[in-house]
């Protein structure tokens, strides 16, 4: 199932989100969903609360980066109440984008490595280190199940200056390819 992206403005991208259960009964099949949705969508991550659950949720495929950067190539990943223990490295600059910004790119700094826990869709726990562009997108959607967007790490002159399109985005007022859920409208 294919579900609508939630857009700058709906209250869930602002929540913290909980634990899922590890036996959660259909946890499966909204991993598959959660795919299903974000490569339809055309995108490389999609948390939870994107889909408009509050849960602790994230699938990654990096898979479309693997031109630029070949070690990408079938990087697939689900992480299951995901929590960063140590960020470390320098900080790094690299343009985001986010299904939830339809049409916004800035450029975001965050650091090069970080240590996670989380647990895998088998509810098998883990400690892992990840760098570079893997580091980056699961920081970026650890970000969602924090209650936090992209354009919150960028300076406040340049979130000003994006004003009139995030506002653009809460009315649905913009074009995008996947079908999105506008704040406070019936799904389109």
């Amino acid at each position: 199932m294919v579900y609508p992206i939630e857009v700058y403005g709906s209250p869930i991208l602002r929540k913290v989100s909980v634990d899922i259960p590890i036996n959660h009964p259909d946890l499966k099949q909204l991993i598959a969903d959660m795919f299903e949705t974000m490569y339809g969508a055309e995108g490389m991550g999609l948390a939870a609360p994107q889909i408009g659950l509050n849960f602790r949720l994230i699938v990654i495929d990096t898979t479309q980066l693997s031109k630029e950067e070949p070690a990408e190539d079938g990087f697939k990943m689900i992480l299951v109440n995901p929590k960063i223990i140590e960020y470390s490295g320098p900080e790094i600059l690299y343009n985001e984008g986010c299904l939830s910004l339809p049409g916004i790119r800035e450029e975001v700094s965050r650091p090069d490595e970080v240590l996670l826990e989380y647990y895998d869709e088998h509810c098998i726990f883990h400690t892992e280190t990840f760098t570079g562009l893997r580091a980056r997108v699961i920081q970026h959607e650890i970000d969602h199940i924090e209650g936090k967007l992209f354009i919150d790490r960028i300076a406040p002159i340049r979130k000003k200056l994006l004003k009139g399109r995030l506002s653009d985005i809460s009315k649905g007022l913009i074009e995008t390819r996947y079908r999105i859920r506008i704040p406070g409208k019936p799904n389109r």
